[in-house]
C-alpha cells in the first residue's frame, strides 16, 4: 500500500515553471560538441569545468548546466518561483516535510541568486529560486537561428517506483495533472503535471528510481525535429537516436528522443496543448492502449523503459535506486500480458465509421 507524503501545514511555494537542470558529464568537450554543435543550444558562459547553456527564447542565464564530474548524473531539477519570498516558503515547506535542505544566498550556479536545494520525499534534488541574471533573449536573432532550433525548455521527466505517492506529493506542492496512465486495477504507471499552461513541467514515470528519465526542449515545428534527425544522420551519430520521431498519444506532441555522450536522454518536443483553464480536464489513458505512448502505434524500445540517469544527493553522491514493486508498463507495451490493444473490443475503426484509406465513403 502506498505510504503517502504528509501535507505540510505551511503554504507551498508558488512555482512558475521548470527553469533549468544541472547535469554532471564525464567529458566536457564531448558534451559541448553534442549540445552546442549538434543541438544548437547557446553558450551564456563557460569555464574549464562548467558550461551554461540556454535556448533561443530564454532570457534567464541558463536552462542547462553541464558540469564536469566523475559520474554521469543529475545534480538539480530547478524551478523558478514567483517572488523572492517564495524561496523562503520552499525552504519552510520542505523542512516541515522533514527533507534535507541547503540554502545559498549567492546561488548554486552562476547567474542564479538566492536559492534553496532540497532532497525531496521521492529522493530527487529539487532547487527553487527567483533572483536571476537576465541575458539577451535571442528571439529575433535570425542570424543565429538554425533549422533545428531549440526554443524553450519544456519539461523534466522523473522515474519513481511509486507514481501515486509522487502524484499526491506534487499536487500538494501545487502541480496540476493534465494526463495519466492507469489500468483497471487502479495501478498508476505515469502522470503528467504542470505549473505553466502546457501539458507538463514534469512527469512521473513508474520504474526503478529515483532517476532522471529525460529533459525536454521545445521546437517551433515538426520540421525542426526532422532536421535534427537529418543532421545526426549526416554526422554518422544516428545511433544516438533512441526513439522517434513520432507523435505521442499522451500530450499529442511530436517527439524525438536522443542520447548525449553520457547516455543522458533528451527529448525534442513540439505541438502539445494549452492547459491553463481551472477546469482543464484530465485525460486518462488505459495502459493497454498501444497508442498512448505513440499515436501511430509504433512499439517503444525497451531501453526507453529501463534506462535512466542517476540523481545526486546534496553531497554529490548518487541516490540509491529502489525497485518498483507494482506492475511494469514495459510488460504491457511488449504484450507480455496479452491484453494490449489498438481498438478495444466493440470500438469502431475509421473504416467502420465510413472512412477508407483517408477518404470518406
Amino acid at each position: 500500500m502506498t505510504n503517502f507524503v504528509p501535507t505540510p501545514t505551511v503554504p507551498a511555494p508558488d512555482i512558475v515553471r521548470c527553469a533549468y537542470m544541472e547535469i554532471v558529464v564525464t567529458d566536457l568537450a564531448k558534451s559541448r560538441a553534442f549540445y552546442v554543435d549538434v543541438l544548437g543550444l547557446h553558450v551564456t558562459e563557460e569555464d574549464e569545468n562548467t558550461i551554461y547553456l540556454r535556448s533561443l527564447e530564454e532570457f534567464i542565464h541558463h536552462n542547462l548546466v553541464l558540469r564536469k564530474g566523475p559520474i554521469a548524473a543529475v545534480a538539480a531539477f530547478a524551478y523558478r518561483v514567483k517572488s523572492p519570498t517564495e524561496v523562503d516558503a520552499a525552504e519552510a515547506y520542505f523542512k516541515e516535510l522533514g527533507c534535507r535542505t541547503e540554502r545559498r544566498r549567492e546561488g548554486f550556479t552562476k547567474g542564479v541568486g538566492d536559492s534553496v536545494r532540497v532532497e525531496d520525499p521521492l529522493g530527487f534534488p529539487y532547487e527553487f529560486f527567483y533572483d536571476v541574471q537576465h541575458v539577451e533573449r535571442l528571439t529575433q536573432r535570425y542570424d543565429l537561428y538554425s533549422a533545428g532550433e531549440l526554443v524553450r525548455l519544456d519539461h523534466f521527466n522523473q522515474v519513481t517506483p511509486d507514481v501515486q505517492r509522487g502524484r499526491k506529493y506534487l499536487e500538494d506542492l501545487g502541480f496540476r495533472v493534465s494526463e495519466d496512465i492507469q489500468d483497471s486495477d487502479g495501478v498508476s504507471y505515469a502522470v503528467w503535471m504542470h505549473r505553466k499552461q502546457t501539458v507538463h513541467d514534469t512527469a512521473l514515470t513508474g520504474g526503478n528510481g529515483p532517476r532522471m528519465h529525460h529533459i525536454a526542449f521545445a521546437t517551433h515545428e515538426k520540421h525542426n525535429i526532422i532536421q535534427i534527425c537529418d543532421k545526426m544522420g549526416a554526422l554518422r551519430i544516428s545511433d544516438r537516436i533512441e526513439r522517434g520521431p513520432g507523435r505521442h498519444g499522451v500530450s499529442n506532441a511530436f517527439y524525438l528522443y536522443i542520447l548525449d555522450p553520457d547516455g543522458h536522454r533528451i527529448e525534442i518536443y513540439t505541438q502539445d496543448y494549452y492547459t491553463g483553464d481551472p477546469d482543464n480536464p484530465v485525460v486518462t489513458w488505459d495502459v493497454h492502449d498501444n497508442q498512448r505512448r505513440d499515436w501511430w502505434g509504433n512499439p517503444v524500445v525497451p531501453s526507453w523503459y529501463t534506462e535512466a540517469s542517476l540523481v545526486l544527493d546534496l553531497d554529490g553522491n548518487p541516490q540509491p535506486v529502489i525497485e518498483r514493486e507494482e506492475k511494469s508498463e514495459m510488460a504491457v507495451t511488449v504484450g507480455a500480458d496479452g491484453f494490449s490493444y489498438t481498438r478495444e473490443p466493440g470500438q469502431e475503426s475509421g473504416e467502420d465509421r465510413g472512412f477508407k484509406l483517408g477518404a470518406q465513403v
